[in-house]
């Protein structure tokens, strides 16, 4: 019975898979920016897109062990939240209107993730978990306000940190702050749910948490921010289609 037992165990580990699949993804990205001092935000809704791999290596009991790589364009960066002590927003004196800025950070990603799943491969659902590094490398960025970015309305603000002489050093003003690091990194994690459809491909809805360990401005004690790293959600759908496939019949 022992021996039997054994055999038995031996035959659930490691099954053998040799699969490649490349397609492409595109979704949404919630992102802002930790800074240190507090900037006040609400998230800047971008877009992100484009190509992922995935190398089906083996089963492990029931968790099915794969490989993922993406080359995405991304907009990260963030929306200031305008608002005075009383908690609306700050009107700007010349135009009747609430204030509104944005920074819109453009970069192309490559994260890398270790996967499981559980569930269905060639036909049917399946349920997975991936996580890993994540890289990215800043293209440009853009701003959108509705207001003089030298003379914003400063009286008003709960946060001053935006305005023109930010700090007792009289810092310049951040609203012209360019990116200073161009390579952002940090760790990615996501939950999904994937459906496999025979001789057709592998449609996936992902919902993903990213926290970035770089800062896009300099942190020494010279600079005013202390940090500046992003931290963001994304929510994608991807589509696979098969290069290469097992030839395994147990395989469902």
């Amino acid at each position: 019975m022992t021996l039997l037992c054994v055999r038995s165990t031996k035959a659930q580990i490691g099954e053998y898979r040799n699969e490649f699949a490349i397609g492409v993804n595109g979704g949404a990205s919630l992102s802002t920016v930790a800074f240190t001092p507090e900037v006040p935000q609400n998230q800047l809704v971008g877009k992100t897109l484009g190509l992922t791999l995935r190398y089906n290596g083996e089963k492990y009991f029931k968790s099915i062990c794969s490989v993922v790589a993406e080359v995405n364009y991304t907009q990260m960066g963030w929306k200031e939240r305008i608002w005075d002590v009383n908690d609306q927003p700050v009107i700007n004196s010349a135009t009747g209107v609430a204030e509104e800025y944005s920074r819109i950070v453009n970069y192309i990603q490559v994260p890398f993730f270790a996967r499981l799943g559980w569930g269905r491969e060639r036909q049917g659902l399946q349920a997975y978990f991936q996580i890993g590094p994540q890289l990215g490398y800043y293209l440009n960025e853009k701003t959108e306000a509705n207001f003089d970015l030298d003379h914003p309305n400063t009286t008003d603000r709960v946060s001053h940190v935006s305005g023109p002489d930010i700090g007792e050093t009289h810092f310049s003003n951040m609203y012209h702050m360019s990116v200073e690091n161009k390579l952002d990194y940090g760790i990615a994690a996501g939950l999904g749910v994937e459906l496999s459809l025979r001789n057709v491909g592998h449609f996936m809805v992902e919902g993903r948490y990213y926290f970035g360990l770089a800062n896009i401005y300099g942190n020494t004690k010279r600079d005013y921010f202390a940090k500046s790293n992003y931290q963001g959600i994304v929510i994608k759908a991807t589509y696979l289609f098969d290069i290469i496939k097992s030839k395994n019949p147990k395989i469902k």
